[in-house]
């Protein structure tokens, strides 16, 4: 009895949470998983909500490209629900998001930033909450995509 309290209380230890998890996840730390699922859970209630809102509310004519960037965010947001459960299979909706914010952040808010002109612009909020992206990217398991997406790529073409 006192050997399966000590084995249910040690899954809550940090180590346990940052081990690499060879069965369930290839690898990963568990700790990659937790905040991967946590910014899917994110990414799917509040872009998700936000996105789907304004599509399903807008009256008259779309602007093309405004209509492009409210589609994107709500196809993936709503995808971003499958990473909940399927962390691993979706990190390229993760990577996305990433590699679109980061670009953003270093298209517009840089530039911005250095100029002195980020403060009180239409770009200050985004670039607040763009700006969390560096959680993604501290957490994102970098080797299991690239052996996964890049070193696989590889090895098929090879043949």
């Amino acid at each position: 009895m006192t050997n399966e309290i000590n084995t249910k209380q040690s899954k809550f230890s940090m180590s346990y949470i940052l081990k690499r998890d060879y069965v369930n996840y290839e690898g990963v730390r568990r700790i990659n998983i937790y905040v991967m699922r946590i910014f899917f859970a994110l990414m799917f209630v509040f872009v998700g909500t936000k996105a789907w809102r304004v599509i399903i509310t807008h009256k008259g004519q779309w602007n093309p490209t405004i209509a492009v960037a409210w589609c994107s965010w709500a196809a993936y947001s709503t995808l971003a629900f499958l990473g909940v459960f399927h962390t691993l299979r979706m990190l390229p909706i993760m990577l996305y998001m990433i590699f679109y914010k980061s670009l953003w952040l270093i298209v517009v808010a840089y530039p911005l930033l250095v100029s002195d002109t980020l403060k009180g612009s239409s770009a200050e909020e985004m670039t607040y909450v763009f700006s969390g992206v560096i959680i993604p990217i501290i957490f994102m398991p970098w080797k299991f995509v690239y052996e996964k997406y890049i070193l696989k790529e590889k090895k098929q073409t090879s043949n």
